[in-house]
């Protein structure tokens, strides 16, 4: 296998990764279980999209904000995705890091309920990015 074969296998595995994730905030919200769960699987459905668009970037961080940074740089401020789109990440990353490492916070239900749509969007963006510009089938 070529390296830009396993590239293209380990974009499809984070798409699988995002897709997974995002079912699985879907059946917590069916399941009225805590917002803080909910939030936590939207963020990594995005996170993972942003994953598997990296693999063909000259960029890697073992944190989530220099990540983030990074898809902001490249792919939002030069226009390759639209702006609502990183605005979504973030808010996601800054509920999820809300709920996760402060204390007596409390998101409801309301507030969480639009991101999974959100989250479908960007998903939708990143997998038709690379199925146009690296040619990842599907």
């Amino acid at each position: 296998m070529t390296i830009e074969e396993k590239r293209g296998e380990l974009a499809k595995y984070r798409i699988k990764q995002a897709e997974e994730s995002l079912e699985e905030a879907k059946f917590l919200l069916s399941g009225n279980k805590s917002p803080r769960s909910v939030i936590n699987r939207v963020y990594y459905a995005m996170f993972y999209s942003v994953l598997a668009l990296l693999i063909y970037e000259p960029y890697s961080s073992s944190k989530h904000s220099g990540v983030l940074s990074y898809f902001n740089r490249r792919f939002i401020k030069k226009g390759i995705f639209e702006k609502e789109l990183g605005r979504f990440l973030n808010q996601a990353f800054e509920l999820r890091q809300q709920e996760d490492y402060r204390e007596y916070t409390t998101l409801n239900i309301e507030l969480i309920t639009p991101y999974i749509e959100k989250a479908e969007s960007f998903i939708k963006a990143a997998k038709e990015y690379l199925i146009h510009n690296k040619n990842i089938l599907p």
